[in-house]
């Protein structure tokens, strides 16, 4: 695996890089106080890279199986989103669920040369929040952190720092805007034709999957079938298209041993639909991404930043992205 693909940022793996340490073996050979020197960092921060060095396993990507969110929520997700999965993602409003789905319509497009997909997204909104200057926002310091990186790395990408420009990666979004529950399975059912002539898609990312479905539904026996039936397609395009299909989700309350708390909406039935979970949640002033639910990654959780320049790790931590 090469030191592109391992979970830090940018400018640390153009210090590696730019110190002769191209390959994970002449990482893992270094003693933590000689990488911190060649580097230029402390030697906590040293020994945290030559942990996630000798574990490869962690992060390798599986048939080009994941695409990266950000720093300390990709080390929980073992490397990222990923790709032939159906990835729920839900939290209370506020909270940044569209932020991270922006986040990850910019990372996708991030080029294999810096160990991102290169691919492009479909972005479903069903509740209007999508924000063409968010993307443009966040998609200029996705490139400004490709440019440091590719400083410290080599020249031959210098050209395509020039070739990408906020402007297409915008264009690189195939936006869908739903206004109703029978137009959202309608597209869904589409999808299938559309991915075929567009095979560079990589992510397909409904926000939120539940909106339409909340409102005005008398026959609940008709909506847990359509839900059903969606959720079938979602996962069938995942699979056959080897994409990431990544799905928001709102909260609702409900009565658990006496009391009212919070879960995730469309009923418990809904929670076979993905194969991972990840719950948003805020631990006082804080973020946290929490995984509730996955066959391959243990629980945990990490804070996460809604910045102006995206989604980025805690204050407390490096904010710089971290591409796979």
């Amino acid at each position: 695996m090469e030191v592109g693909m391992l979970p830090i940022s940018a400018s640390k793996r153009g210090k590696l890089l730019a110190a002769g340490y191209t390959t994970l073996d002449a990482i893992a050979r270094a003693s933590p106080t000689h990488l911190a020197r060649d580097i230029d960092v402390s030697e906590s921060e040293a020994t945290e890279i030559l942990n996630l060095a000798s574990k490869p396993s962690a992060l390798e990507r599986p048939n080009g199986s994941h695409t990266a969110v950000v720093g300390d929520l990709d080390n929980i997700l073992g490397g990222g989103i990923k790709c032939k999965e159906v990835t729920e993602i839900g939290g209370v409003p506020g909270i940044g669920k569209t932020q991270i789905g922006i986040q990850l319509a910019v990372n996708v497009q991030i080029p294999q040369e810096y160990g991102g997909l290169g691919g492009k997204a479909i972005y479903i909104d069903t509740e209007g929040s999508f924000m063409v200057e968010r993307v443009l926002q966040i998609a200029e310091a996705c490139i400004e952190d490709m440019a440091e990186y590719s400083r410290h790395f080599h020249k031959d990408f210098q050209a395509c720092d020039v070739k990408m420009h906020p402007n297409n990666i915008l264009e690189n979004i195939f936006y869908f805007r739903v206004c109703s529950y029978t137009e959202q399975i309608a597209l869904i059912n589409y999808l299938d034709k559309f991915i075929t002539e567009n095979k560079d898609v990589k992510i397909l990312i409904v926000d939120s999957v539940t909106f339409h479905f909340r409102q005005d539904f008398d026959d609940m026996a008709l909506r847990t079938r359509l839900l059903s039936e969606m959720a079938l397609k979602l996962m069938k395009l995942a699979k056959k298209f080897r994409l990431a299909v990544v799905m928001f989700n709102q909260v609702t309350t409900k009565h658990i041993e006496g009391s009212f708390q919070l879960t995730l909406a469309l009923g418990d039935s809904w929670s076979h639909s993905c194969t991972n979970r990840i719950i948003l949640f805020w631990n006082g002033n804080e973020r946290h991404a929490f995984i509730d639910k996955s066959p391959s990654l243990k629980s945990a959780s990490a804070p996460y930043s809604v910045t102006t320049r995206g989604i980025r790790n805690s204050t407390s931590s490096c904010k710089r992205i971290k591409m796979m």
